[in-house]
């Protein structure tokens, strides 16, 4: 399997990290009790700056993550701070690094957890089920995280909840959430973050992610597959130069549009020319041209056959004599569901030799039958949401929602192409399993239109020939920075498509965002 690349900041899981761990202490000679040490005086250095006053629950389970717990408690203590210990387990039944904590801790040692020991305490650490945890939380685990996340309130309200490595409830390598989890305002991991920690549903529990350095040296064992995309990525973006031509900056294939769906293909193809594609062509209804021809002042237009606004089979021959001179295809913006638009679609997904993306009735026309694109002879790239992905793979969108990594990952092996799972955790999974993740944080983006956007992007960025996975990320990062610079500028609410695709010049620069 192919290593990450560079401009992916890598999301260890809880194999590799635990692989990580043993290699430290067995090859490295860093004893487990230091590790320990560092990771629970950086969680108490967090939970000092969240609730820099008031006294801290800890609330600590039976395993290394309890033992984290233990060591931060011990660090409040010693500087002066009332702190409750609080058991799920009977403290004899501890070992190793975690039992040593355990003794080393002063004053009143642990208590037995009960609900009300909460009541009044100006922050609670989430110390319960550590980054291995999958499945759902059993007792007397499940109890407790209710009792958290009842003494936590919301937003402003109730204790500060602090989770060390990962919320209790969610699992660290994946997201999935199961049964009840910790909602935190802040999660405290050590040495790297997991991929749990980025992608929903989990992300939801996690608040704000803080990575403590325990001292774990670079290199080791394990080359994880999961990846938070950086802004790294836009090097991989060809600029234009002193020679450069229209040409040259990539020819952008725009196919789509039906009877009161204009506006789509119209979006994806003014988003590949401020993505600096050097040109673009929309191909679509001729009944329906006179509306590209005017709003599209800057790219082509071609009339392709139609019955009533839908596109005929007939056209599928006109855009592959097109696709001879251009260099990637976004099928599918407005593409409709009516008459032969289903077949035009799938027709010529098969037929033509450029990379192609596609999007919304391009996938729809798709349901059921990925497999159907594995043997095209160029890259293939899918952008779906939840719903289109479950038409994808024959299941539901909350199926997709609860695993969402999964998901993502057999589909993209299924159809041998590079599928996109939209939302705020946005991932971008290669046909081997590798997996990028986004950040996020741009719920502007939740607006009609902005999709299209997505696609028009990520369709100049493929016609620049550069890697298909880096094209992709890359058209993810700069989506997203486009949609927190336009909330930046007239807030998140009025945000519409075209004042994303304005923003998209400057979300690709550095200096501008």
């Amino acid at each position: 399997m192919a290593s990450l690349p560079d401009w992916l900041d890598r999301l260890p899981d809880a194999s590799e990290q635990r692989a990580l761990d043993e290699w430290a202490i067995r090859e490295r000679g860093i004893p487990g009790i230091e590790l320990m040490e560092r990771a629970g005086t950086g969680l108490a250095e967090v939970v000092s700056e969240l609730a820099p006053a008031g006294r801290v629950a800890v609330v600590c389970g039976k395993g290394n993550n309890g033992g984290d717990g233990f060591v931060a408690a011990r660090v409040l203590r010693e500087r002066g701070r009332d702190v409750s210990v609080l058991s799920l387990s009977d403290p004899g039944e501890l070992r190793g690094d975690a039992a040593t904590s355990l003794e080393r801790l002063p004053g009143p040692r642990v208590q037995e957890f009960a609900a009300d020991a909460l009541t009044g305490a100006a922050a609670i650490v989430d110390a319960i089920l550590g980054t291995g945890f999958s499945g759902e939380p059993r007792e007397p685990a499940a109890g407790a995280i209710e009792a958290i996340n009842a003494a936590g309130g919301g937003a402003g309200s109730g204790a500060v909840v602090i989770a060390c490595d990962v919320p209790s409830g969610v699992d660290g390598s994946t997201g999935a959430v199961a049964g009840v989890a910790v909602r935190a305002r802040a999660t405290v991991t050590f040495h790297a973050a997991k991929p749990g920690l980025w992608i929903a549903p989990g992300k939801g529990h996690v608040g704000e992610v803080r990575v403590i350095d325990i001292g774990i040296p670079s290199g080791g064992p394990g080359d994880p597959q999961i990846g938070l995309i950086s802004d790294r990525v836009l090097g991989e973006v060809p600029r234009r130069g002193q020679d450069s031509n229209k040409f040259a900056a990539g020819s952008v294939l725009v196919c789509g549009g039906s009877l009161g769906l204009t506006g789509a293909p119209c979006m994806a193809s003014e988003s590949a020319m401020r993505a600096g594609a050097g040109y673009v062509t929309a191909c679509g209804p001729a009944s329906l041209n006179a509306i590209f021809a005017s709003k599209l002042l800057e790219v082509m237009t071609v009339p392709l056959p139609d019955a009533d606004g839908a596109l005929e089979l007939a056209g599928v021959e006109e855009v592959l004599e097109r696709a001879k001179r251009a260099d990637a295809l976004v099928l599918g913006p407005g593409l409709g569901r009516a008459g032969d638009a289903p077949e035009f679609a799938r027709r010529l997904a098969r037929a033509v030799e450029l990379p192609l993306l596609l999007d919304a009735d391009g996938l729809n026309a798709h349901a059921g039958a990925l497999t159907s694109l594995a043997d095209r002879p160029a890259p293939t790239v899918l952008t779906p949401h939840a719903g289109e992905l479950a038409r994808l793979i024959e299941s539901d969108s909350a199926a997709v929602g609860a695993q969402r990594l999964e998901n993502v990952r057999h589909a993209a092996s299924a159809a041998r192409a590079i599928v996109v799972l939209k939302g705020d955790d946005t991932l971008v999974a290669t046909p081997d399993g590798r997996v990028a993740v986004n950040r996020g944080g741009a719920p502007a983006l939740a607006t009609a239109g902005t999709g299209d956007v997505l696609s028009g992007v990520i369709g100049a960025y493929l016609a620049k020939r550069m890697d298909p996975f880096a094209a992709t990320c890359a058209g993810v990062l700069v989506h997203a920075r486009a949609g927190q610079l336009t909330a930046r500028d007239i807030g998140p609410e009025g945000v519409i498509a075209s004042d994303v695709i304005a923003a998209l010049p400057r979300a690709l620069s550095p200096s501008g965002y």
